[in-house]
């Protein structure tokens, strides 16, 4: 067991431990959504913190091995990762209480009820803590150079898009207000002031994941983007592993430049289902403008990617085809050249 837990010896450990609550919370959770029969508007009370553990589980192990990069600013990375830490654990065990108590943890205005009176403002100050802390790592990080091109590249692209995609619950929450009472898991009454939907306010359709086939979701958009900087890193690994079989890979700004074209690629997609979601569409049900929008990022990335194979294999080909030019003689060319021992210059006839 310590062998197999010393490559994340080195890593922020509050981080470690808040992945760890996590990851063991979607067991949990999962095993929830088997043995409990109680739902939330259609769909079982534990898939949300399922959800919200799997994916603060993938960050916070993201994030606890990204704060061993930085050498600059280390001991402010290294609190705002225990804050982080601290935040999400807060964050998603209140989620879990209320599902656990059968009734709903975001957008609960009942009054009523004391202990959904004590948490909903740890949820909504959560966020904030939460939404602050990344901005400041993400600070931290981009000054500085953690590595080679390719994953400097990877890593603050990432960022980036994880950054818009924790923004992008704070912007619903205060621009999409939709008062309503629904009905929790014990049967009573709630009031809520707002949903996850855009045109469908409860965003009821898809399986586990209950992004709206009726309308728009921000939900989509905040997944995408806040996952993105793990798709980098992968893209980013496969290159280094693809190195060792291709030598135009070998040169670290041809596989900086693919990431750039992923990088292109994967934050158009943002952008197009946050335009898509913005217009009240579901994910699943884009219009002609939404598709064109789709085929033109996956153009460009295709395109930019190609630029840069075509150019690196012709650079190489290039130096395999000049490099005879520098050769050493052979053995026969170098006896040639010698001259022979026994030779007698030759005189001018007298």
């Amino acid at each position: 067991m310590t062998s197999l837990l010393a490559p994340v010896r080195g890593w922020h450990r509050p981080l470690v431990v808040c992945a760890a609550l996590m990851f063991a919370l979607v067991l949990v959770s999962g095993a929830g959504t088997v043995v409990d029969g109680r739902t939330l508007l259609d769909e079982s009370v534990w898939v949300k913190p399922l959800k919200f553990g799997f994916a603060f589980g993938l960050y916070a192990g993201t994030l606890a091995w990204l704060l061993t990069k930085p050498t600059r600013g280390r001991r402010l990375g290294r609190l705002l990762g225990t804050v982080f830490a601290v935040a999400a654990t807060v964050e998603v065990g209140a989620i879990t209480v209320q599902a656990a108590r059968g009734t709903f943890s975001h957008f609960n205005a009942d009054r009523t009820d004391p202990v959904t009176l004590a948490l909903v403002p740890l949820l909504t100050f959560g966020v904030m803590v939460i939404v602050i802390a990344q901005l400041v790592l993400a600070v931290v990080v981009l000054i500085q150079r953690t590595g080679g091109a390719a994953l400097d590249r990877a890593i603050r692209a990432g960022l980036a898009l994880a950054t818009f995609g924790m923004v992008v619950p704070v912007f619903w929450m205060v621009t999409e207000i939709h008062p309503r009472t629904v009905t929790d898991a014990n049967g009573h009454s709630v009031q809520m002031y707002q949903g996850h939907g855009i045109g469908d306010a409860d965003g009821h359709g898809m399986p586990l994941t209950n992004w709206s086939v009726t309308g728009g979701d921000f939900r989509v958009p905040h997944f995408f983007a806040l996952h993105g900087i793990q798709v980098l890193l992968l893209i980013t690994a496969v290159l280094a592993a693809l190195a060792a079989r291709h030598v135009w890979l070998r040169d670290e700004k041809v596989r900086a430049r693919l990431v750039g074209s992923a990088v292109l690629g994967y934050t158009g997609l943002v952008a197009v289902v946050t335009w898509q979601a913005w217009r009240g569409q579901s994910l699943i049900r884009p219009d002609a403008a939404t598709l064109i929008a789709l085929v033109a990022v996956l153009l460009l990335m295709a395109g930019t990617a190609a630029r840069v194979i075509v150019t690196a294999r012709r650079t190489i080909a290039g130096r395999t085809t000049a490099a005879p030019t520098t050769a050493e003689p052979t053995t026969a060319e170098r006896a040639a050249a010698r001259p022979a021992r026994n030779s007698v210059p030759a005189h001018p006839a007298r």
